[in-house]
C-alpha cells in the first residue's frame, strides 16, 4: 500500500460529481440554484467550484458567515474565493445572533467549572490526546489564554465538556438556519461541504452543518478534495491552507481537536480500513508502527459507533407507508 490509492481522475470525478448536481436539482430537489457556505477553507472552496462548473456562476449563491470566533483570514479567504468564481455572495456576520441565543455566555459557563478565573475576555480551544501516542482512555481538556498571555490546561469533566460542545454548536445550528432562510428565498438547494474523513468519523453537528439537500464531496478523501482544488483552479493560496476547525477562540487544527492524526496520514489509515489492509501494510505508507495503526483503527470504529446518532433521519414509531423517501 502506499499514497498512490488516494489518487485521483480529476477531470472525470468532476464530470461525474457536475452530472449528478444537476440531476438531483432537475429531478430529486426540484431547485433552481445551489446556496453554498465558504469559509475559505478547502472544502467549501472545492463544492463553490463545482456547483459553478455545474449550473453557473450565475446560480450559486455565497454565504459568508463569520463570528467574534473566527479566524481573522476567514473573511479575506472567502471574499478571494467568491470573486475567483463570480458568484453572488453576501457577509452575514452571527456574532449578534449568538450573543442573543447566550451561545459565548453558556461557553464561559461551562468552562469556569474547570477555571473560575475564565471570563469572555480570554481565549480558548478544546483539545484531544493523539491516539497514535496514547493507548489509554484519552479525555479532552480545555486550554484557555488569559488577556496577558498566560496559558492554562485542564482536562474536561464530561459535564463541563458536554456544556462547552452543547453552546458551540449553536455557530453550526445558526449558520444552517440562514442557508436555509437564502435557499428558501432564492428557490434553491443547500450543498454540505464535508469531505469523507468528516462524514465517516461524524465530524459535524447534527442540524448544523451535517444538515443539507445534497453533499457533493462525502465520497471523497481530504486529499483528494486538495487535488480536485487544483484541478479546479482554485487560488493557490486557498489549495495551500491547512485544515482548521475556525470554531474556538484559539487557533485550532482539527487533528488536536478530532482525528488522531494530519489528513494526509488519516486519509490513508481510512482508506486501509475500508479496503481490507492490514495494520502493517498501512504502517508502511504512513510511517507509523502497525500497533500505532491499529489504534488508529480501532478509534475509527469507535467513532463510528459513538456518532451514529448524528447520520441517522428521523426515528418514526411507525412506517408512514404513503410517503416514500
Amino acid at each position: 500500500m502506499s499514497a498512490d490509492v488516494l489518487n485521483l481522475d480529476c477531470r472525470k470525478e468532476t464530470e461525474t460529481i457536475v452530472n449528478e448536481i444537476r440531476n438531483l436539482l432537475r429531478n430529486n430537489l426540484k431547485r433552481q440554484g445551489l446556496v453554498v457556505a465558504i469559509s475559505g477553507g478547502i472544502d467549501s472552496s472545492t463544492v463553490a467550484a463545482l456547483c459553478v462548473q455545474a449550473v453557473g456562476k450565475e446560480r450559486v449563491f455565497g454565504l459568508m458567515m463569520p463570528e467574534r470566533h473566527s479566524a481573522g483570514e476567514t473573511r479575506d479567504f472567502s471574499r478571494m474565493l467568491a470573486d475567483h468564481l463570480g458568484i453572488e455572495s453576501f457577509l452575514e456576520d452571527i456574532s449578534e445572533m449568538l450573543e442573543a441565543v447566550g451561545c459565548y455566555r453558556r461557553q464561559t459557563e461551562a468552562i469556569q467549572k474547570i477555571i473560575p478565573d475564565y471570563s469572555q475576555e480570554w481565549k480558548s480551544k478544546i483539545v484531544l490526546p493523539s491516539v497514535i501516542d496514547n493507548d489509554s482512555y484519552r479525555i479532552f481538556s480545555v486550554v484557555a489564554q488569559s488577556p496577558d498571555g498566560r496559558q492554562v490546561k485542564e482536562r474536561l469533566t464530561p459535564k463541563a465538556y458536554l456544556g462547552i460542545v452543547a453552546a458551540t454548536n449553536f455557530k453550526q445550528r445558526i449558520r444552517k438556519m440562514l442557508e436555509y432562510y437564502h435557499a428558501d428565498r432564492l428557490n434553491y438547494a443547500v450543498t454540505g461541504t464535508p469531505n469523507r474523513l468528516e462524514y465517516d468519523q461524524g465530524f459535524f453537528v447534527k442540524l448544523g452543518d451535517g444538515a443539507a439537500d445534497v453533499k457533493p464531496i462525502a465520497h471523497l478523501y481530504k486529499t483528494q478534495v486538495y487535488a480536485m482544488a487544483r484541478h479546479l483552479g482554485l487560488p493557490d493560496e486557498i489549495c495551500n491552507r491547512q485544515p482548521t476547525t475556525d470554531t474556538y477562540s484559539m487557533p485550532q487544527s482539527q487533528e488536536e481537536f478530532y482525528f488522531s492524526l494530519p489528513y494526509d496520514k488519516m486519509d490513508l489509515c481510512l482508506f486501509g480500513k475500508n479496503h481490507g489492509y492490514s495494520p502493517i501494510d498501512v504502517a508502511s505508507a504512513v510511517g507509523l508502527t502497525a500497533e500505532q495503526v491499529q489504534r488508529v483503527f480501532d478509534d475509527i470504529d469507535q467513532k463510528r459507533k459513538t456518532t451514529r446518532y448524528l447520520h441517522l433521519k428521523p426515528q418514526l414509531i411507525k412506517e408512514v407507508l404513503e410517503i416514500e423517501v
